[in-house]
């Protein structure tokens, strides 16, 4: 299991001392040019893993607050849609992984992306089109359990979940994202439970620093009694 967080909550170089993984968030806002990618790779340790966030401008409508956030003007984008902009998007999200040297690429979709007929065929013809190069993840919001396991299991995609909100339906692996702040008890529910624990919240790093601390000191007692 790797524990980590949702973007760098302290100095890259210190975390990088701390964690083993990170999942890139700057690259859902305004993604980092190439350059800057491959500078964060080098100073990273050899078996450090940069899990990523795919563009906003693939998955997020142009009324998301996020775009305003990111300043960023846009006419028409997100939600899958065929179009060039939205394929755009992709090929520089796919670019900033492979200087990454990535793995996994996280999509995740807002409330407002609803479980229709038009979103689900666009879902079929973007990952359709798309290359394989990654493992891909969709976080969804709002969608049935059956919906989302229906979707993931034509399209090879596995269902990343806050544990505590949904259990993950499909997937080869499993990617946890956490969001709200939660009690050492059920934190400690966690243990060796997913491939990726990711945490999204103002408390990350002292909860990723505390699981990660249990799952060594489990680890150490496991090897202390083989």
């Amino acid at each position: 299991m790797k524990i980590g967080c949702c973007g760098f909550p302290i100095a890259m170089e210190k975390y990088f001392e701390k964690f083993e993984v990170v999942e890139v968030q700057k690259t859902f806002y305004k993604p980092p040019s190439i350059d800057t990618a491959k500078k964060w790779r080098e100073l990273a340790p050899q078996s450090f893993e940069f899990t990523v966030k795919a563009w906003q401008i693939i998955t997020h409508p142009p009324s998301s607050p996020t775009y305003r956030k990111a300043k960023l003007s846009v006419e028409d984008a997100g939600f899958f849609k065929p179009i060039k902009t939205v394929f755009d998007a992709w090929e520089i999200t796919r670019q900033i992984a492979k200087a990454l040297k990535s793995n996994f690429i996280l999509f995740q979709t807002p409330r407002s992306f609803k479980a229709t007929g038009e979103n689900i065929k666009n879902m079929r013809e973007f990952f359709g089109s798309v290359e394989r190069e990654f493992v891909f993840g969709w976080e969804p919001r709002g969608w049935e359990s059956e919906a989302v396991k229906k979707v993931c299991e034509e399209l090879s995609l596995v269902h990343v979940v806050d544990p505590f909100e949904n259990a993950p339906t499909y997937g080869e692996l499993r990617y946890f994202r956490i969001h709200k702040n939660h009690s050492d008890d059920e934190l400690r529910t966690l243990l060796n439970k997913s491939d990726y624990l990711l945490f999204n919240n103002p408390f990350m790093l002292r909860d990723a620093e505390k699981v990660k601390s249990w799952r060594d000191e489990l680890a150490g007692k496991n090897s202390e009694s083989s």
